[in-house]
């Protein structure tokens, strides 16, 4: 079927060849995704322990006032941020 692709108005019949081809091609899909396997993957990975031990990590006690005063807006223990605004000094 040879289509003029310029615009022009749509006939009834038009739209009706459209519909066919449409659906022709929607279940011609179908049948070949059908013949596709599906394969099932499990994310993530499955340990014997799937906790991790707690361990005594290293804790700067200066962390959090350098944290604060590096925040250009805040109020008292919070800051106000917009994601990208504002980056260490």
């Amino acid at each position: 079927m040879a289509m003029d692709f310029l615009w022009h108005k749509v006939s009834d019949k038009e739209k009706e060849d459209i519909k066919k081809q449409a659906k022709e091609i929607m279940d011609s899909f179908e049948k070949e995704l059908k013949k596709v396997e599906s394969q099932k993957t499990e994310l993530g990975v499955k340990r014997k322990d799937q906790t991790r031990m707690e361990t005594k990590a290293y804790c700067d006690p200066d962390f959090r006032n350098r944290f604060l005063d590096n925040a250009p807006h805040r109020e008292g223990d919070l800051i106000k941020a917009e994601k990208g605004k504002w980056k260490t000094k």
